[in-house]
């Protein structure tokens, strides 16, 4: 799997437990409702995240995990968890790079610019 967007984030590298580390990236997705996708980046994959910096527009390969848990009460829990395993720098599309159409609407193409058809008549009847 793949998220796309800017880097909102990027942790310390943090040591938990018996010398495990890891390493947080928040991404923001380009959408009508973006998302803030919270990723780690654990191990020897930590140091991926060294010549990135927020802002930048990425694509990052994922795995989603999870997990079972019992707590000493009995009850199951779920977690969910996403690792990240690669990031690159996005790839800009021509079509966001393009200039917009001029706002000076004088320059507006007009009907009188429009090709004509040999279909063009008028069927109305008034």
């Amino acid at each position: 799997m793949e998220v796309e967007g800017k880097i909102k984030l990027i942790g310390q590298t943090e040591t938990v437990g018996n010398g495990f580390t890891k390493r947080l990236l928040v991404v923001t997705t380009d959408e009508m409702y973006p998302q803030h996708i919270s990723i780690e980046f654990v191990k020897d994959k930590t140091s991926m995240l060294d010549s990135y910096t927020v802002g930048q527009p990425v694509k990052v390969s994922i795995n989603l995990r999870g997990r079972e848990w019992t707590s000493p009460q009995g009850e199951v829990k779920y977690f969910n968890s996403i690792q990240g395993w690669r990031i690159e720098a996005a790839q800009t599309s021509p079509a966001a790079t393009a200039p917009s159409a001029p706002s000076d609407p004088s320059n507006w193409p007009t009907m009188k610019d429009a090709p004509k058809t040999s279909e063009e008549f008028d069927d109305l009847p008034f």
